[in-house]
């Protein structure tokens, strides 16, 4: 008995929240429906001590404030010290690579805020951080295999094997309705048969131990 009112209440609330979607998306085609993201703030702020909601809000900024920052100081030194550095300017003085770096910053500031503007549009936060990160995790777990298990395999046909991976899970994403959790097996998979296919072929190929 319990359980069948339950379910009668559930049918009912489903009901009343299709109809105000449906009545919301009448006055305003382009409106946002989807609340998955405010299910969490929303009970913070409706069902947790005044105190423990202003904490709870100060951890989330400053976790965010602090994996920015993080992202944005890694993606600077890359840029400096294994590109510009190796392949721009050698021996430039620590002023000039400063100056370079502040500049990198602003750069990936920007791409960062735009980048948020495109995943925006990929559904949920969850849903979003799984897809973005599908495209890049199995290629990223297929080097980390070769690098750990696979250690005849050379670095440059691990390279080359992960550009195409990448690429495949690219175009899977953009042409195929492959559910995007796959893309990890995916590009995880053709990297290390690929390199291990290549690496033969490659000069300066590493020995089996």
């Amino acid at each position: 008995m319990v359980l069948e009112k339950l379910r009668q209440t559930r049918e009912s609330e489903a009901a009343v929240r299709r109809g105000a979607i449906e009545l919301i998306k009448k006055q305003d085609p382009l409106a946002e429906t989807n609340d998955t993201n405010y299910i969490f703030l929303s009970f913070v702020t409706r069902y947790l001590p005044a105190g423990l909601v202003g904490l709870i809000l100060a951890a989330i900024l400053s976790a965010s404030m602090s994996a920015s920052a993080a992202e944005l100081n890694a993606l600077a030194s890359v840029t400096v010290i294994d590109i510009y550095r190796r392949l721009v300017r050698r021996d430039a003085p620590d002023r000039h690579y400063l100056r370079v770096s502040r500049l990198a910053t602003a750069f990936w500031g920007l791409y960062a805020i735009a980048f948020a503007q495109f995943a925006n549009h990929l559904g949920s936060l969850i849903e979003a951080v799984n897809i973005m990160g599908s495209l890049f995790y199995g290629t990223i777990l297929g080097i980390f295999l070769v690098a750990f298990y696979l250690k005849w395999i050379g670095g440059n046909a691990t390279f080359i094997a992960a550009i195409v991976a990448e690429s495949t899970v690219l175009a899977c994403y953009a042409f195929t309705t492959i559910p995007y959790l796959w893309f990890n097996v995916i590009g995880c998979l053709i990297l290390v048969v690929l390199a291990a296919i290549m690496n033969p072929l490659m000069p300066g190929r590493k020995q089996a131990i």
